[in-house]
C-alpha cells in the first residue's frame, strides 16, 4: 500500500462544482443528482470564490429578497475554506473539525480547484496495514533517529498502535523517537518503555 501523506493522496480528484451563475434550483438539482451536501462556486478562471451548502440554501429560503433565480454567487458563502494539495493529513483533519466541515475544496497554488477531500478521506490513512508501518518505523530508527543504536530498539505494531522498547543511549533521546514514530502515516498511538544504560 502507498503511503497517504498528503491531501494529493487521497483526495477526490472529479470535483463537483458550480459557477456564480448557477441559479437555486440548479444548485439543488447538483447535490440531488451526486449526493452532496455542498459545492465549491467556480469563478471563470477556475478559482474557488466560495462554498454553497445546503445551510445556504435553507437559509435563503427565509429571506424575502430571494426567489429560486438567485444565483450562487449570492447563496454561497465566502470567503471558502480550501487546503492545498500539498497539505499534510493531519493539517487538513484539523482544518476540517475547526470549522465542522465535512468536506473540503482542493485547490493548487494558484487557488484552482484540482479536486475534494471529505472525512472519509482523511481515513484513509489509518487502513494501512500494520507490517508497513513497522517497515517505516524501523527503517526511520535505523537510518535516520538512531544509526548506531537502532538494533536495541524493537518494534511491534497492532492496529496501528505501536508499542517501542528496549534500550536508548540517553534519556533526551526517547521524546525525540516518539514524536517521530508517532508523525507516521498510519501511527494511532505510540507505547514506549525504553530502559537507559547505567553510562548514560
Amino acid at each position: 500500500m502507498e503511503h497517504l501523506r498528503t491531501v494529493a493522496d487521497v483526495m477526490t480528484r472529479a470535483a463537483v462544482s458550480v459557477d456564480r451563475g448557477t441559479v437555486f434550483k440548479d444548485i439543488v438539482e447538483t447535490m440531488r443528482m451526486w449526493s452532496i451536501s455542498a459545492l465549491p462556486v467556480l469563478d471563470q478562471d477556475g478559482h474557488v470564490s466560495g462554498v454553497v451548502s445546503e445551510a445556504d440554501l435553507l437559509l435563503s429560503t427565509q429571506a424575502p429578497a430571494v426567489d429560486r433565480a438567485t444565483t450562487a454567487e449570492r447563496l454561497m458563502t465566502c470567503p471558502a475554506v480550501t487546503v492545498e494539495t500539498t497539505a499534510t493529513i493531519p493539517a487538513a483533519a484539523r482544518l476540517m473539525a475547526r470549522g465542522h466541515l465535512k468536506r473540503l475544496p482542493v485547490v493548487d497554488r494558484d487557488g484552482r480547484l484540482v479536486g475534494v477531500v471529505s472525512r472519509g478521506d482523511l481515513l484513509k490513512v489509518y487502513l494501512r496495514p500494520d507490517a508497513d508501518i513497522g517497515t517505516e518505523i524501523r527503517d526511520l530508527i535505523r537510518l535516520r533517529l538512531l544509526p548506531h543504536g537502532s538494533s536495541d530498539v524493537h518494534v511491534h505494531v497492532d492496529n496501528g498502535t505501536v508499542y517501542l522498547h528496549g534500550s536508548m543511549p540517553e534519556p533526551a533521546l526517547e521524546d525525540v523517537v516518539v514524536r517521530a514514530v508517532g508523525s507516521v502515516p498510519g501511527v494511532v498511538d505510540v507505547k514506549a518503555d525504553f530502559t537507559v544504560p547505567a553510562s548514560a
